[in-house]
This record gives C-alpha cells, sequence and structure tokens, in this order.
C-alpha cells in the first residue's frame, strides 16, 4: 500500500511540472546564443531561427551542447568576465537536454520571443559603406598560398571615425583570416602594389607586413569573430585620403572555390572622445623544439599613458595550446585577466571584457602562449622539425592583440612612444 501511494505521488509530481517546449524554453536560448552563427548566409552550416530548421538537428544539438562543442568558447571560468561570451550556462544545457530527451515539441507560437531583426547580408547595422574586393580571388583545392595583399582606396576626403565594421568573406571554408589595415595619405608601405590588384611582397618583408608595418588595425575577420561595435563615445580612425590594405590568409582544404571578401562600415555620428587602438604582444624569436608537448613563449607591451583596456584576441596556428594575458600594474602588483586553456586553431576569437579596465602610465599588458609540438597533437603537421615564426599554418606565431580606448588625439605610433622627458627644474 505505501509503495502504491508513494507512487501515486511521484506520478502527481511529474504530472504537475510544467512541460518544456521549443517556443517558450529554447528559442529565447537560441535567440540570444546560437542565432547570430546559425541563420541563412552566416558561418554554420544549417540555420537555426524556425522549429522546422532545427527539429532534425536535436538530438546531434543534445550532444554539442553537453560536450560544451557549442556554442564554441575556451576562456577560463576562473580568470575575467566576457560581453561576449556566449557559451551556456549549466542550467541552459540542462534545459536543452531534457527538451530533447522528452521528444523536442514544439509548443505553442504564442510563447516565442520577439524575433530579432538582422540586417540582411550582415551582423551590424546597415552600413554607411561598403568595400568589395573588385574580381573574385582563385583558391586552389591542394598547395600553400601566399599572403595576398590588396590595396583598397576608401573614397573618403575627410577624417571618418568608424563606429562599427564587418568583413565577410563568401569562401569562408578556405579563408583563415582577413585583416583589414588603415593606410594613411603619404605611406610608402606596399606602394609597388596596384590598387585592387592582389599582391605578393618580398619574402625579406613578412615581419614587417604580417602587422601592418606599424599602421593601425581597422578590423580583423576569423572563423567566430564577432564584427567591431564599439560603445558610444569610442571608434576606430579612418584619416582623409587613407587607403586600406587586406591582407587574406587562404587555406585551401581539398575543393577549390573562389573568395570575394567584402567589408560594411557603419559610421559614427559623432567625432569620439576615445580612439580605439589594436596593439600586440608579439613573440618573432619564436623557435619551438622538436616533440616539446608544452613550450611557453612570452612577450610584453609597456603602457606608457592612460588608456582604457576592452578586449584580446590570442592568435597562434596549429601547435597552438593556450594562451594567458595578464596586466602588470605601475605598483608591480599582477593579474591575470584572460586564460583561454583550450585553443582552438579553427575558433579564433575575441574576448571583449565586461567591464572595460583602466590602466595608468607604468602598467604593461603580458601575454603567455604554450604549443604542442609533439606527436600527440593531432594537428602537429611535424613534430619532429623545431618551427619557426611564418605565415603559413605548418608554422606559427605568436600574437597577443589587443584593444585599447586612447584619448584621440594619439596615433598608434605617438601612444606607443614614451613620453617626452621634462625639463629638469631651475
Amino acid at each position: 500500500m505505501r509503495k502504491f501511494v508513494l507512487s501515486l505521488v511521484l506520478a502527481m509530481v511529474v504530472s504537475g511540472a510544467p512541460k518544456l517546449t521549443y517556443h517558450k524554453d529554447i528559442e529565447p536560448i537560441l535567440l540570444d546564443k546560437c542565432q547570430g552563427c546559425h541563420r541563412a548566409g552566416e558561418i554554420a552550416p544549417m540555420s537555426f531561427v524556425t522549429y522546422q530548421e532545427l527539429r532534425p538537428w536535436a538530438k546531434a544539438i543534445r550532444t554539442a551542447v553537453a560536450t560544451r562543442r557549442m556554442p564554441p568558447w575556451f576562456a577560463s571560468k576562473q580568470h575575467g568576465h566576457f560581453a561576449n561570451d556566449w557559451s551556456l550556462t549549466d542550467p541552459q544545457i540542462e534545459t536543452i537536454t531534457k527538451w530533447v530527451d522528452a521528444g523536442a515539441p514544439q509548443g505553442n507560437p504564442k510563447d516565442a520571443p520577439k524575433p530579432k531583426q538582422w540586417v540582411e547580408g550582415w551582423s551590424i547595422a546597415k552600413p554607411d559603406l561598403v568595400i568589395e574586393m573588385p574580381s573574385a580571388f582563385p583558391i586552389p583545392a591542394q598547395g600553400k598560398v601566399d599572403y595576398q595583399y590588396i590595396v583598397m582606396p576608401t573614397g573618403l576626403t575627410q577624417d571618418t571615425w568608424i563606429q562599427m565594421a564587418e568583413i565577410r568573406p563568401t569562401y569562408r571554408a578556405a579563408v583563415h583570416h582577413v585583416v583589414a589595415f588603415v593606410r594613411e595619405k603619404g605611406s610608402s608601405w606596399l606602394k609597388e602594389a596596384q590598387l585592387g590588384v592582389p599582391y605578393i611582397p618580398p619574402a625579406n618583408q613578412q615581419f614587417q607586413n604580417t602587422l601592418g608595418a606599424g599602421n593601425d588595425v581597422l578590423t580583423v575577420y576569423t572563423p567566430g569573430m564577432l564584427p567591431d561595435v564599439f560603445s558610444p563615445g569610442m571608434a576606430k580612425l579612418i584619416p582623409a585620403g587613407a587607403d586600406l590594405v587586406f591582407q587574406f590568409h587562404y587555406t585551401p582544404f581539398g575543393k577549390e572555390g573562389t573568395d570575394r571578401s567584402r567589408l560594411g562600415l557603419v559610421f559614427a555620428k559623432e567625432a569620439p572622445k576615445e580612439r580605439v587602438l589594436t596593439l600586440a604582444t608579439v613573440d618573432f624569436r619564436l623557435s619551438i623544439p622538436p616533440g616539446d608537448a608544452n613550450y611557453a613563449s612570452n612577450a610584453r607591451l609597456p603602457i606608457f599613458h592612460n588608456a582604457t583596456l576592452l578586449s584580446f584576441f590570442p592568435h597562434m596556428h596549429l601547435r597552438g595550446k593556450a594562451f594567458e594575458f595578464r596586466v602588470q600594474y605601475p605598483s608591480g602588483e599582477k593579474e591575470t585577466l584572460l586564460k583561454v586553456e583550450n585553443y582552438d586553431f579553427n575558433w579564433q576569437l575575441s574576448y571583449r571584457l565586461a567591464k572595460p579596465l583602466r590602466l595608468e602610465p607604468g602598467a604593461r599588458i603580458e601575454g603567455t602562449a604554450w604549443y604542442d609540438n609533439s606527436a600527440n597533437n593531432k594537428a602537429n603537421p611535424d613534430p619532429t622539425v623545431a618551427v619557426k615564426w611564418g605565415e603559413q599554418s605548418y608554422e606559427e606565431m605568436m600574437v597577443g592583440f589587443f584593444d585599447l580606448a586612447v584619448d584621440s588625439k594619439f596615433t598608434q605610433r605617438t601612444f606607443t612612444r614614451p613620453p617626452a622627458p621634462k625639463p629638469p627644474a631651475e
């Protein structure tokens, strides 16, 4: 009798529990964490905008979120909080898991949240200016493709502040990255390149060109990278008469195709108080011994002027294992701001601080990268060779990009110089 009563009570509890449905419980999660990539024209191979689109993938989604393979996010929870953290919480994973196990019911469409209004063809607002490659670039199925540089005039006749920027390749599977640099009027960088024509600089200029020869980065595309959207009062600058230099890293993967990337820019409505600069800690002397499963490389950059730290973007290649950013304050105290514990070459993400950090002169940004050059690294092209700095994916890089907001009077060159010494007091 007691067993019967207990079973009846449990049945009543279970039957009284609210049922999870797509529109009420799952769709809000998708809007917030998934549809930025999982919609028509974006990087994901399938769309999750409607129930009909998502339903065939329900079991696969359960596996992907339960193993935390999706959404991709690699920042340690022990260091820092990030505004663009799209990882799922434990309750969200549990909700998706239980919903799939219950048969993935659709529920009442009236329970659906208000859909996001996406700009067709973009993840930013409708661009004020679109700059597109003049013609498509052919990418072979196999072999090496040297970095391609295309100099594109902007046509801007006055200083223009950029609030949002987004690069969109057309053949994403073969595009490792695209960087847009701002080349100011009168610059001699890549002066031999014809406007709009892909150009390969001499090999002895590789180090100079890889990071833009001292020119500011406007924006970057890598798989999973969110477009640049700066807070009000902050923006990037394209000076009057400047050109843009696009750096393309194409990686053949077995299927030939063509790419015709384009860049969309949204102008700031008024001149900002702060200019956003992209700087980096870099180890050009990188040399990873053969077979080393945990090689560490360190680099640092001093801060000479007041600034606000906004975001990080660690960059390595196939042997990349982990990356850490730290700040050393003028007092000598150090703080770890980001630890990417499982770096994934296929998902190169930026990490935007939820609370930007004010830095004073005398601080410095430090970066440490770890590499696995052993046979245990399944992505390792050759664990028997020493690996040095190079542009191709079978070579390596150690670059810790970070964005700073600084007084709008600064350029990249003037900000990275120490202030002139004060004359001695009489």
